[in-house]
């Protein structure tokens, strides 16, 4: 066998933020007697004002996140994440995987914890991109790995800030895209999904864990308890509740192209694993 070595790759492009920041400055500003609306939660509001509402949300939650999403799930999170990285069943075989909105690096540090699993003499090493339009979250991501220091057999991770509706990466750079109670929070969905699709490989798996239903009479006291911002949390769970249900979502991401798409509820449907294949 041989032996582990921690390989990590840290790549800043926060000219990209800066890139698409101006973007869409330009234009929201000359298309703005046609900005359309949409909602923040349960409020209504222009789509040239959302991105920045969610931007400063993550802002001011993203040291305390992980506290939070134990709190507000009792923990039942670990277990919903540990099931969507078993359901994806990596095999470690050079797969290149895109984790969008993963900041923290929930789901990129089990996915290369799973392959440590896998003897590196019997397979190739694999790549691991974490993107996430929020630099403070990728930050948090950045200081639990080190903090983590996981010997890894040559696989890699990078960390790039960018728009999950504009990525700057390569038609068909992945073989696998994740992104785990992120979608819900983008403003357009469909461009989402059109994006996802567009930098997978033919065969390249989409998978998503997002909630379906929650309540929220409880999450935002806790949020003001735990993390002393009520608001956000209150925008995160009225988000929830404005997220599509499983069979619309389902539609579509089968109107982005993906084939074979089907979805298995979690915990009496609170949350949900979506999954379909570029082919």
């Amino acid at each position: 066998m041989l032996p582990l070595r921690r390989t990590s790759r840290l790549i800043h492009r926060l000219p990209l933020v800066q890139f698409f920041s101006n973007a869409r400055e330009n234009v929201h500003h000359s298309s703005a007697q046609n900005d359309s609306e949409t909602h923040f939660g349960f409020q209504t509001v222009k789509e040239s004002d959302k991105w920045k509402k969610v931007h400063k949300v993550f802002e001011e939650v993203a040291a305390s996140y992980d506290l939070m999403n134990d709190a507000m799930s009792m923990g039942i999170h670990r277990v919903w994440k540990d099931i969507f990285m078993e359901r994806l069943s990596p095999v470690g075989n050079g797969i290149r995987l895109l984790d969008m909105a993963g900041g923290t690096g929930d789901i990129a540090f089990r996915y290369m914890k799973y392959l440590q699993k896998i003897p590196a003499a019997d397979r190739k090493p694999s790549h691991v991109t974490v993107c996430d339009i929020n630099q403070n979250m990728l930050d948090v991501g950045q200081q639990r790995w080190e903090k983590l220091n996981l010997p890894t057999a040559g696989d890699t991770i990078e960390w790039v800030c960018a728009d999950a509706e504009k990525l700057p990466f390569d038609d068909s750079s992945f073989s696998v895209y994740t992104i785990a109670f992120g979608i819900r929070n983008c403003t357009h969905v469909d461009k989402v999904l059109s994006e996802a699709y567009r930098v997978l490989r033919p065969g390249g798996r989409f998978m998503c864990l997002e909630f379906s239903h929650y309540s929220f009479q409880v999450i935002p006291p806790m949020g003001q308890i735990l993390a002393n911002q009520w608001q956000p949390y209150q925008y995160l769970v009225e988000s929830i509740r404005k997220f599509p249900r499983q069979n619309e979502f389902k539609a579509m991401i089968q109107h982005a192209g993906f084939k074979c798409v089907e979805y298995d509820d979690l915990t009496f449907g609170v949350v949900a694993i979506h999954s379909g294949f570029k082919l």
